[in-house]
Protein backbone atom coordinates (compact mmCIF):
# COMPACT_ATOMS: atom_id res chain seq x y z
CA UNK A 1 0.00 0.00 0.00
CA UNK A 2 3.14 2.23 0.21
CA UNK A 3 2.38 3.41 -3.42
CA UNK A 4 -0.76 4.52 -2.65
CA UNK A 5 0.53 7.36 -0.39
CA UNK A 6 3.30 8.14 -3.29
CA UNK A 7 0.39 8.60 -5.77
CA UNK A 8 -1.75 10.68 -3.17
CA UNK A 9 1.30 12.47 -3.61
CA UNK A 10 1.94 12.81 -7.11
CA UNK A 11 -1.41 13.51 -7.99
CA UNK A 12 -1.53 16.37 -5.28
CA UNK A 13 2.05 17.90 -6.74
CA UNK A 14 1.14 17.88 -10.10
CA UNK A 15 -2.11 19.69 -9.64
CA UNK A 16 -0.70 22.47 -7.43
CA UNK A 17 2.13 23.17 -9.35
CA UNK A 18 0.39 22.55 -12.73
CA UNK A 19 -2.01 25.30 -11.23
CA UNK A 20 0.60 27.41 -10.20
CA UNK A 21 2.39 27.74 -13.71
CA UNK A 22 -0.92 28.16 -15.64
CA UNK A 23 -1.76 31.35 -12.93
CA UNK A 24 1.50 33.23 -14.68
CA UNK A 25 0.72 31.58 -18.51
CA UNK A 26 3.60 28.79 -18.04
CA UNK A 27 2.14 25.60 -19.61
CA UNK A 28 0.61 23.59 -17.03
CA UNK A 29 2.62 20.57 -17.81
CA UNK A 30 5.63 22.32 -17.07
CA UNK A 31 4.42 22.22 -13.47
CA UNK A 32 3.80 18.30 -13.68
CA UNK A 33 7.45 17.76 -15.33
CA UNK A 34 8.86 19.94 -12.50
CA UNK A 35 6.46 18.27 -9.38
CA UNK A 36 8.61 14.52 -10.45
CA UNK A 37 11.90 17.01 -9.86
CA UNK A 38 10.71 18.57 -6.64
CA UNK A 39 9.38 14.83 -4.95
CA UNK A 40 12.51 12.46 -6.51
CA UNK A 41 15.77 12.20 -6.00
CA UNK A 42 17.22 15.17 -7.05
CA UNK A 43 15.44 17.42 -4.20
CA UNK A 44 12.92 15.86 -1.49
CA UNK A 45 13.56 11.87 -2.23
CA UNK A 46 9.72 11.30 -1.22
CA UNK A 47 9.03 9.11 -4.07
CA UNK A 48 11.55 7.11 -5.52
CA UNK A 49 11.10 5.39 -9.20
CA UNK A 50 10.03 2.20 -9.21
CA UNK A 51 8.19 -0.10 -11.00
CA UNK A 52 4.47 0.46 -10.53
CA UNK A 53 4.91 3.85 -11.03
CA UNK A 54 6.78 3.14 -14.24
CA UNK A 55 3.66 0.46 -15.48
CA UNK A 56 1.26 3.35 -14.43
CA UNK A 57 3.59 6.25 -16.80
CA UNK A 58 3.98 3.62 -19.83
CA UNK A 59 0.29 3.29 -19.54
CA UNK A 60 0.20 7.41 -19.20
CA UNK A 61 1.97 7.67 -22.32
CA UNK A 62 0.13 5.63 -24.69
CA UNK A 63 -3.26 7.53 -23.43
CA UNK A 64 -1.65 10.67 -24.16
CA UNK A 65 -0.70 9.25 -27.73
CA UNK A 66 -4.29 7.44 -28.07
CA UNK A 67 -5.72 10.89 -27.68
CA UNK A 68 -3.10 12.93 -30.01
CA UNK A 69 -4.39 10.57 -32.72
CA UNK A 70 -8.35 10.65 -31.75
CA UNK A 71 -7.75 14.53 -32.55
CA UNK A 72 -5.92 14.57 -35.64
CA UNK A 73 -7.16 15.41 -38.76
CA UNK A 74 -5.99 12.73 -41.31
CA UNK A 75 -6.08 14.86 -43.79
CA UNK A 76 -4.02 17.47 -42.79
CA UNK A 77 -1.60 14.58 -42.19
CA UNK A 78 -1.57 13.20 -45.60
CA UNK A 79 -1.22 16.94 -46.73
CA UNK A 80 1.64 17.49 -44.74
CA UNK A 81 3.18 14.14 -44.85
CA UNK A 82 6.18 15.00 -47.33
CA UNK A 83 7.01 18.11 -44.76
CA UNK A 84 7.10 15.66 -41.42
CA UNK A 85 9.06 13.43 -43.60
CA UNK A 86 11.84 16.12 -43.99
CA UNK A 87 11.58 17.27 -40.34
CA UNK A 88 12.17 13.98 -39.27
CA UNK A 89 14.57 13.01 -41.14
CA UNK A 90 16.68 15.91 -40.97
CA UNK A 91 15.81 16.02 -37.17
CA UNK A 92 17.00 12.81 -36.85
CA UNK A 93 20.87 13.11 -38.82
CA UNK A 94 21.59 16.20 -36.97
CA UNK A 95 21.51 15.71 -33.20
CA UNK A 96 23.83 12.55 -34.47
CA UNK A 97 26.14 14.69 -36.17
CA UNK A 98 26.06 17.69 -33.79
CA UNK A 99 26.31 15.50 -30.97
CA UNK A 100 28.02 12.63 -32.07
CA UNK A 101 30.81 15.24 -33.20
CA UNK A 102 30.89 17.24 -29.09
CA UNK A 103 30.93 13.60 -27.60
CA UNK A 104 34.13 12.70 -29.58
CA UNK A 105 35.67 15.99 -28.61
CA UNK A 106 34.79 15.42 -24.97
CA UNK A 107 36.91 12.21 -25.08
CA UNK A 108 34.17 9.40 -26.28
CA UNK A 109 35.59 6.51 -28.90
CA UNK A 110 33.88 6.89 -32.36
CA UNK A 111 31.45 4.34 -31.35
CA UNK A 112 30.09 5.91 -28.30
CA UNK A 113 30.05 9.14 -29.71
CA UNK A 114 27.91 8.07 -32.44
CA UNK A 115 25.48 6.34 -30.05
CA UNK A 116 24.81 9.20 -28.34
CA UNK A 117 23.53 11.17 -31.07
CA UNK A 118 21.25 8.22 -31.57
CA UNK A 119 19.93 8.83 -28.00
CA UNK A 120 19.04 12.14 -28.86
CA UNK A 121 17.67 11.65 -32.42
CA UNK A 122 13.99 10.41 -31.49
CA UNK A 123 11.39 13.09 -30.76
CA UNK A 124 8.97 12.82 -27.79
CA UNK A 125 5.76 14.70 -28.87
CA UNK A 126 3.78 13.54 -25.71
CA UNK A 127 4.91 16.84 -23.72
CA UNK A 128 4.71 19.21 -27.12
CA UNK A 129 0.65 17.55 -27.68
CA UNK A 130 -0.10 18.71 -24.36
CA UNK A 131 1.13 22.54 -24.78
CA UNK A 132 -0.63 22.29 -28.42
CA UNK A 133 -3.89 21.10 -27.05
CA UNK A 134 -3.59 24.22 -23.78
CA UNK A 135 -3.34 26.41 -26.91
CA UNK A 136 -5.90 24.90 -29.22
CA UNK A 137 -3.59 24.58 -31.77
CA UNK A 138 -3.10 20.61 -32.17
CA UNK A 139 -5.21 20.84 -35.63
CA UNK A 140 -3.40 23.98 -37.35
CA UNK A 141 -0.73 23.05 -40.00
CA UNK A 142 1.84 23.48 -37.26
CA UNK A 143 0.39 21.22 -34.93
CA UNK A 144 -0.04 18.32 -37.54
CA UNK A 145 3.31 19.03 -38.96
CA UNK A 146 4.76 18.20 -35.24
CA UNK A 147 2.98 15.23 -34.85
CA UNK A 148 3.37 13.49 -38.27
CA UNK A 149 7.10 14.49 -38.02
CA UNK A 150 7.50 13.23 -34.51
CA UNK A 151 5.66 9.74 -35.52
CA UNK A 152 8.28 9.47 -38.90
CA UNK A 153 10.88 10.50 -36.29
CA UNK A 154 10.33 7.29 -33.81
CA UNK A 155 10.27 5.53 -37.15
CA UNK A 156 13.74 6.60 -38.40
CA UNK A 157 15.35 6.83 -34.87
CA UNK A 158 14.47 2.76 -34.21
CA UNK A 159 15.87 2.15 -37.92
CA UNK A 160 18.88 4.08 -36.98
CA UNK A 161 18.99 2.46 -33.87
CA UNK A 162 18.93 -1.00 -35.46
CA UNK A 163 21.15 -0.26 -38.43
CA UNK A 164 23.95 0.43 -35.58
CA UNK A 165 23.41 -2.40 -33.22
CA UNK A 166 23.53 -5.01 -36.09
CA UNK A 167 26.59 -3.23 -37.97
CA UNK A 168 28.39 -2.00 -34.86
CA UNK A 169 28.62 -5.91 -33.23
CA UNK A 170 28.04 -4.31 -29.37
CA UNK A 171 24.73 -3.18 -29.36
CA UNK A 172 23.67 -7.06 -28.74
CA UNK A 173 20.02 -8.67 -30.02
CA UNK A 174 17.84 -5.47 -31.47
CA UNK A 175 14.14 -6.46 -32.95
CA UNK A 176 12.78 -9.82 -33.20
CA UNK A 177 15.38 -11.13 -34.91
CA UNK A 178 19.40 -10.57 -35.60
CA UNK A 179 19.06 -9.67 -38.86
CA UNK A 180 18.45 -5.84 -39.88
CA UNK A 181 16.50 -6.77 -42.96
CA UNK A 182 14.23 -9.08 -41.50
CA UNK A 183 13.19 -6.71 -38.97
CA UNK A 184 12.41 -3.84 -41.29
CA UNK A 185 10.20 -6.32 -43.54
CA UNK A 186 8.16 -7.18 -40.13
CA UNK A 187 8.07 -3.91 -39.30
CA UNK A 188 6.60 -2.80 -43.09
CA UNK A 189 4.29 -5.62 -42.44
CA UNK A 190 2.94 -4.33 -39.02
CA UNK A 191 2.11 -0.64 -41.28
CA UNK A 192 -0.15 -3.08 -43.68
CA UNK A 193 -1.74 -4.43 -40.72
CA UNK A 194 -2.26 -0.37 -39.08
CA UNK A 195 -3.71 0.26 -42.55
CA UNK A 196 -6.08 -2.91 -42.90
CA UNK A 197 -7.72 -1.98 -38.90
CA UNK A 198 -7.78 1.84 -40.11
CA UNK A 199 -9.51 0.88 -43.29
CA UNK A 200 -12.07 -2.39 -42.33
CA UNK A 201 -11.47 -3.39 -38.79
CA UNK A 202 -11.99 -0.39 -36.85
CA UNK A 203 -15.54 0.85 -37.79
CA UNK A 204 -17.19 -2.70 -37.64
CA UNK A 205 -15.14 -3.41 -34.17
CA UNK A 206 -17.01 -0.24 -33.00
CA UNK A 207 -20.05 -0.99 -34.56
CA UNK A 208 -20.30 -4.48 -32.54
CA UNK A 209 -18.74 -3.06 -29.42
CA UNK A 210 -21.85 -0.27 -29.78
CA UNK A 211 -24.35 -2.80 -29.70
CA UNK A 212 -23.42 -4.60 -26.58
CA UNK A 213 -25.58 -4.58 -23.50
CA UNK A 214 -22.30 -3.43 -21.33
CA UNK A 215 -21.84 -0.37 -19.76
CA UNK A 216 -18.53 1.83 -21.64
CA UNK A 217 -18.64 -1.13 -24.00
CA UNK A 218 -17.24 1.61 -26.79
CA UNK A 219 -14.47 2.70 -24.60
CA UNK A 220 -13.56 -0.57 -23.43
CA UNK A 221 -13.50 -1.74 -27.11
CA UNK A 222 -11.27 1.69 -28.03
CA UNK A 223 -8.41 0.67 -25.50
CA UNK A 224 -8.68 -2.83 -27.00
CA UNK A 225 -8.13 -1.69 -29.84
CA UNK A 226 -5.10 0.94 -29.04
CA UNK A 227 -3.62 -1.39 -26.44
CA UNK A 228 -3.64 -3.76 -29.11
CA UNK A 229 -1.09 -1.83 -31.94
CA UNK A 230 0.35 -0.47 -29.23
CA UNK A 231 1.30 -3.84 -28.01
CA UNK A 232 2.16 -4.71 -31.62
CA UNK A 233 4.31 -1.74 -32.48
CA UNK A 234 6.42 -2.82 -29.28
CA UNK A 235 6.89 -6.46 -30.11
CA UNK A 236 8.08 -5.69 -33.84
CA UNK A 237 10.61 -3.20 -31.98
CA UNK A 238 8.73 0.20 -33.00
CA UNK A 239 7.57 2.48 -29.94
CA UNK A 240 4.14 1.71 -28.46
CA UNK A 241 3.45 5.25 -28.27
CA UNK A 242 3.39 5.17 -32.52
CA UNK A 243 0.74 2.10 -32.00
CA UNK A 244 -1.27 4.11 -29.66
CA UNK A 245 -0.83 7.35 -32.16
CA UNK A 246 -2.34 5.32 -34.98
CA UNK A 247 -4.95 3.29 -32.81
CA UNK A 248 -6.56 6.93 -32.52
CA UNK A 249 -6.26 7.80 -35.91
CA UNK A 250 -8.27 4.69 -36.62
CA UNK A 251 -11.52 5.63 -33.81
CA UNK A 252 -10.79 8.98 -34.95
CA UNK A 253 -12.91 8.14 -38.54
CA UNK A 254 -15.70 6.22 -36.98
CA UNK A 255 -18.64 7.68 -35.36
CA UNK A 256 -18.17 6.90 -31.52
CA UNK A 257 -14.84 8.79 -31.05
CA UNK A 258 -16.18 11.39 -29.21
CA UNK A 259 -17.40 9.55 -26.73
CA UNK A 260 -14.22 7.56 -26.65
CA UNK A 261 -12.18 11.38 -26.41
CA UNK A 262 -14.74 12.31 -23.80
CA UNK A 263 -13.89 8.98 -21.33
CA UNK A 264 -10.42 8.49 -22.21
CA UNK A 265 -9.49 12.06 -21.60
CA UNK A 266 -11.16 11.62 -18.15
CA UNK A 267 -9.01 8.54 -17.13
CA UNK A 268 -5.76 9.33 -18.89
CA UNK A 269 -5.76 13.64 -17.04
CA UNK A 270 -7.07 12.16 -13.70
CA UNK A 271 -4.32 9.78 -13.12
CA UNK A 272 -2.44 8.23 -15.73
CA UNK A 273 -0.41 11.10 -18.04
CA UNK A 274 0.05 13.14 -14.31
CA UNK A 275 2.23 10.00 -13.65
CA UNK A 276 3.79 10.05 -16.85
CA UNK A 277 5.40 13.48 -16.44
CA UNK A 278 5.70 13.19 -12.47
CA UNK A 279 8.00 9.70 -13.37
CA UNK A 280 10.59 12.04 -15.91
CA UNK A 281 11.34 14.03 -13.29
CA UNK A 282 11.85 11.27 -10.59
CA UNK A 283 14.68 10.31 -13.02
CA UNK A 284 16.31 13.29 -12.57
CA UNK A 285 19.47 13.93 -9.90
CA UNK A 286 21.88 16.22 -9.32
CA UNK A 287 24.71 13.73 -8.72
CA UNK A 288 26.99 13.85 -11.77
CA UNK A 289 26.00 18.22 -12.65
CA UNK A 290 28.81 19.99 -11.22
CA UNK A 291 31.26 17.15 -12.23
CA UNK A 292 30.21 17.24 -15.49
CA UNK A 293 28.87 20.72 -15.79
CA UNK A 294 30.02 21.85 -19.30
CA UNK A 295 29.41 18.43 -21.29
CA UNK A 296 25.44 18.85 -19.84
CA UNK A 297 25.92 22.30 -20.89
CA UNK A 298 27.43 21.66 -24.02
CA UNK A 299 24.94 18.64 -25.24
CA UNK A 300 21.89 20.66 -23.99
CA UNK A 301 22.20 23.31 -26.50
CA UNK A 302 23.33 21.13 -29.19
CA UNK A 303 20.08 18.85 -28.39
CA UNK A 304 17.82 22.01 -28.48
CA UNK A 305 19.43 23.44 -31.50
CA UNK A 306 19.69 20.25 -33.86
CA UNK A 307 15.91 19.98 -33.43
CA UNK A 308 15.06 23.33 -33.31
CA UNK A 309 16.96 23.88 -36.47
CA UNK A 310 15.80 20.97 -38.60
CA UNK A 311 12.46 21.78 -37.99
CA UNK A 312 12.52 25.27 -38.50
CA UNK A 313 14.19 25.18 -41.51
CA UNK A 314 12.25 22.40 -42.99
CA UNK A 315 9.32 24.26 -42.36
CA UNK A 316 10.33 26.97 -44.19
CA UNK A 317 10.93 25.14 -46.97
CA UNK A 318 7.81 23.60 -47.95
CA UNK A 319 6.10 27.58 -47.37
CA UNK A 320 5.40 27.96 -43.80
CA UNK A 321 5.73 31.92 -42.12
CA UNK A 322 8.50 32.35 -39.94
CA UNK A 323 6.67 31.89 -36.60
CA UNK A 324 5.07 28.51 -37.44
CA UNK A 325 8.66 27.41 -38.46
CA UNK A 326 10.08 28.64 -35.28
CA UNK A 327 6.21 26.64 -33.89
CA UNK A 328 6.91 23.09 -35.49
CA UNK A 329 10.84 23.68 -34.43
CA UNK A 330 10.19 24.19 -31.02
CA UNK A 331 7.42 20.95 -31.24
CA UNK A 332 10.56 19.10 -31.80
CA UNK A 333 12.86 20.03 -29.14
CA UNK A 334 11.62 17.57 -26.51
CA UNK A 335 13.67 13.95 -25.97
CA UNK A 336 11.36 12.51 -23.04
CA UNK A 337 10.76 8.37 -22.40
CA UNK A 338 11.74 7.83 -26.13
CA UNK A 339 15.48 9.49 -25.70
CA UNK A 340 15.41 7.54 -21.79
CA UNK A 341 14.50 3.91 -23.46
CA UNK A 342 17.27 4.82 -25.75
CA UNK A 343 20.12 5.71 -23.40
CA UNK A 344 18.53 2.35 -21.23
CA UNK A 345 19.89 -0.38 -23.85
CA UNK A 346 23.29 2.00 -24.46
CA UNK A 347 24.04 1.71 -20.76
CA UNK A 348 22.61 -2.14 -20.78
CA UNK A 349 25.09 -2.83 -23.57
CA UNK A 350 27.99 -0.97 -22.71
CA UNK A 351 27.54 1.33 -25.58
CA UNK A 352 28.88 4.62 -23.88
CA UNK A 353 30.53 4.98 -20.69
CA UNK A 354 28.96 4.43 -17.54
CA UNK A 355 30.16 7.37 -15.65
CA UNK A 356 28.48 9.63 -18.46
CA UNK A 357 24.90 7.82 -17.93
CA UNK A 358 23.39 10.37 -15.42
CA UNK A 359 24.90 13.02 -17.21
CA UNK A 360 22.55 11.98 -20.33
CA UNK A 361 19.66 11.33 -18.29
CA UNK A 362 19.62 14.67 -17.09
CA UNK A 363 20.40 16.28 -20.82
CA UNK A 364 16.86 14.58 -21.54
CA UNK A 365 15.20 15.93 -18.44
CA UNK A 366 16.34 19.26 -19.24
CA UNK A 367 15.38 19.15 -22.85
CA UNK A 368 11.80 17.56 -22.10
CA UNK A 369 11.05 20.73 -19.30
CA UNK A 370 12.81 23.47 -21.66
CA UNK A 371 10.69 22.36 -24.51
CA UNK A 372 6.95 23.55 -23.96
CA UNK A 373 8.52 27.11 -22.51
CA UNK A 374 10.19 27.31 -26.20
CA UNK A 375 6.77 26.24 -27.86
CA UNK A 376 4.85 28.32 -25.68
CA UNK A 377 6.87 31.43 -26.39
CA UNK A 378 6.45 31.01 -30.19
CA UNK A 379 2.69 30.06 -30.16
CA UNK A 380 1.91 33.17 -27.93
CA UNK A 381 3.87 35.18 -30.78
CA UNK A 382 1.45 34.06 -33.27
CA UNK A 383 -1.67 34.78 -31.05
Amino acid sequence: MHFLGELILILLTTVLLGQLFARFNIPAVVGELLSGIVLGPALLNLVKPNDIISLFSQFGVILLMFLAGLESDLDLLKKYFKLSFTVAGIGVVLPVIFMGLASYAFGMKPLEAIFIGIVFAATSVSISVVVLKEAHQLQTRAGTAILGAAVVDDILAVIVLSLFTTFSHEGGKSGITNNFFINLLIEAAYFVVVWIIYKFIAPYFMKIAEKLDVNYSVVIASLILALTMAWAADFVDLSAVVGAFFGGLAIRQTPQYKEVNSSISAIGYSVFIPVFFADIGLSMTFDSFFKDIWFILVMTVLAVVSKFWAGKYSSEMFGFSKNEANIVGSGMVSRGEVALIVAQIGITHHLFPEDIYSSLILVIIITTVLSPFILNHYIKKAN
